[in-house]
């Protein structure tokens, strides 16, 4: 039996026929024998691997390690695994705009998902118009060329803010970092529930994403506001949680005189004191989507942006 059959029949080809295939399989077990990833990809030039690349233009301090990205980046790891495939994981402070052509330049993997679109959406249309292997998480903006995959930004900011209308809520501090496409969106969801509404303020108070500045941004729009506001929709669950722990500095309760709703509910969102209201992004189904799109284009389909809807969710902050 020549080399070539059994490494046609371990591959799962038609062309051996099934009694012969079944000999070589039962025998490859009984050794323990794998057939070679490496010499597989060889053959096919795939390379084994996908490209997760976060790309952090708009809040350069922000870390993998925020509970967003660590969620997100796991449910892809899994759904990677299971087709098979290893994750390649960078981080891009994005100084050049060559950084996504020189990833793919590379040549280490088969595609690429890029989780947020930051301040690149540019990048990401012009490496697409070329490029069909990419796929990126984030907000859908009409006229884009690159494929993304996300919840609708837009509604879920008009949620967390009629939410915050309904309560009661006159005076509401958006808090989040509009130079990225998804709190943009957000934003501007909450200015069309205002724009529904009568004697409704809503102030944009710019806040970082990273942890380690939101709770000083949040300090000083607090020094610096003239009125308390009795509503705060936060474009992340970290910043809700954090906004949360300054204002309990200040000697101000949640959500007796401050009411907060943040975005995504994250597992730390359940267990906080109080409980957030937030905006639930499914992102187990994302990061399926996400594969799923990826390992068709990687196949040679041009896929369609997805739009996931987003979903309120009400607990004791609120």
């Amino acid at each position: 039996m020549s080399a070539a059959t059994v490494s046609r029949a371990l591959a799962g080809k038609t062309m051996v026929n099934s009694k012969t295939s079944e000999r070589i399989r039962k025998l490859a077990e009984k050794h323990d024998f794998r057939p070679s990833a490496l010499a597989r990809n060889l053959r096919t030039k795939q390379r084994g691997a996908i490209g997760v690349v976060v790309p952090l233009g708009h809040d350069r301090g922000q870390h993998l390690s925020d509970p967003f990205f660590m969620t997100l980046i796991g449910y892809l790891a899994d759904e990677l695994s299971e087709r098979g495939f290893d994750l390649m994981l960078s981080r891009v402070i994005p100084n050049q705009d060559n950084w996504l052509s020189r990833l793919i330049d590379a040549d280490r993997v088969d595609g690429f998902i890029i989780v947020g679109q930051s301040d690149q959406s540019q990048v990401l249309d012009r490496i697409a118009a070329d490029y069909l292997p990419l796929v990126a998480w984030g907000g859908f903006v009409q006229g884009q060329i690159h494929c993304s995959v996300g919840t609708d930004n837009f509604l879920g900011g008009r949620l967390a803010t009629q939410h915050l209308i309904d309560r009661g809520c006159r005076k509401i501090a958006f808090l989040g970092n509009t130079q990225a496409i998804e709190p943009s969106l957000r934003l501007e969801g909450a200015k069309a529930a205002i724009a529904a509404q009568d004697g409704i303020r809503l102030v944009d108070a710019t806040t970082h994403f990273d942890s380690e500045v939101s709770g000083s941004d949040i300090d000083a729009f607090l020094d610096q506001s003239d009125i308390l506001p009795d509503g705060i929709f936060a474009a992340s669950d970290l910043i809700a949680l954090t906004a949360i722990q300054v204002l309990a500095t200040r000697g101000l309760s949640v959500p007796g005189d401050v009411r907060v709703v943040g975005y995504d509910d994250l597992y730390l969102a359940r267990t906080s004191a109080p409980p957030l209201s937030t905006v639930r992004q499914n992102l187990a189904a994302g990061a399926a989507h996400l594969v799923d799109s990826l390992m068709k284009r990687i196949a040679g389909d041009a896929t369609g942006s997805t739009i996931l809807n987003p979903e309120l969710i009400v607990r004791e902050s609120s």
